[in-house]
């Protein structure tokens, strides 16, 4: 299996070392707001609405900004790595393309010394240009759905935070 990765790796070419980086740093962003939003949020927004439960007087301009602030708190530790996220969803794609584009220059330089009739020596070339924009693909589709799931995630719980402090 390991060998099959590496095939596949160097066939690719060396900007599928780069998308591989990206993917990895991904996942990892990934499974950290996964575990966010499916342990911590709660305690999080549990502790910010005894802050608010805690105040003697819920009326008035002082009280109204505290609520802002504690809601503030919740939505920036809701938004952390979100951006991110989004950032490496976009640069994967581009980095599929900076494949292709590397690939096919690899092709030209394979025709421009033994010329068109060596389909094989073409074929690393067409193979360092097609398996990095796939690549690129499948990560930022997978990507792109966590991102639209931890948004859903985000919103659905922060409203649900607002909610309970206007009680």
């Amino acid at each position: 299996m390991l060998a099959d990765i590496s095939g596949f790796l160097t066939s690719g070419g060396p900007v599928l070392y780069g998308i591989l980086l990206v993917s990895i740093v991904l996942w990892i962003l990934i499974l950290d707001r996964y575990w966010f939003f499916s342990k911590e949020s709660k305690q999080l927004c549990h502790d910010q609405q005894s802050a608010w439960e805690s105040l003697s007087s819920h009326d008035g301009w002082h009280a109204l900004k505290i609520r802002d602030l504690l809601i503030s708190r919740v939505a920036i530790e809701f938004d952390r790595y979100r951006s991110t996220i989004n950032l490496l969803v976009i640069i994967c794609p581009l980095m599929g393309l900076l494949g292709t584009v590397t690939g096919m220059i690899n092709v030209f330089d394979v025709m421009a010394v033994t010329g068109t009739g060596n389909a094989r020596a073409m074929a690393s070339g067409i193979s360092m240009a097609t398996v990095p924009t796939m690549a690129g693909m499948v990560v930022s589709l997978i990507g792109l759905y966590f991102k639209t799931r931890f948004d859903g995630m985000a919103k659905k719980q922060l409203d649900m935070f607002k909610d309970r402090l206007l009680k």
